[in-house]
């Protein structure tokens, strides 16, 4: 699997891995974040939000499903935490494609779980565990 690669050493690092991922913003607007539980999907979604100025509290809507925020420029973002999904049809109840054919900015964790409703041009952002506690970030785009 191709794509540009980010590492991070630290959670030092993280503010710098975001910067970097915001300059992938131009080419959509759908965030979907693969890791097993505790790599960091939530710690590098609160860096992006923080580096677009959300001034909220940051944090997982693991229950919620959804948060939403607000950056400096007054753009919407929709922070989902799919994990505690049991069916499709959930998703759709919850109002899944008003979020998505919103145009605002959308970051979801555990997307695995509703693959199939993924838009064609999500961009998948991969966070693997390194052997020595680093993460490497892949961002690929379809």
């Amino acid at each position: 699997m191709n794509g540009h690669i980010i590492k991070v050493r630290g959670l030092e690092d993280y503010p710098r891995a975001a910067k970097e991922l915001t300059g992938f913003l131009d080419k959509g607007n759908i965030f979907a974040f693969y890791g097993k539980m505790g790599s960091g999907k939530t710690t590098l979604i609160k860096s992006i939000c923080e580096e677009l100025g959300v001034e909220d509290t940051i944090n997982s809507p693991t229950f919620a499903i959804v948060n939403e925020y607000e950056d400096r420029s007054r753009r919407t973002i929709f922070h989902f935490d799919f994990y505690r999904i049991k069916s499709i049809a959930e998703v759709y109840n919850m109002g899944y494609e008003e979020y998505i054919y919103s145009n605002a900015l959308c970051f979801m964790e555990w997307p695995e779980l509703i693959e199939e409703l993924l838009p064609e041009d999500c961009i998948k952002v991969y966070i693997e565990e390194d052997i020595d506690g680093s993460r490497t970030i892949r961002i690929v785009e379809e």
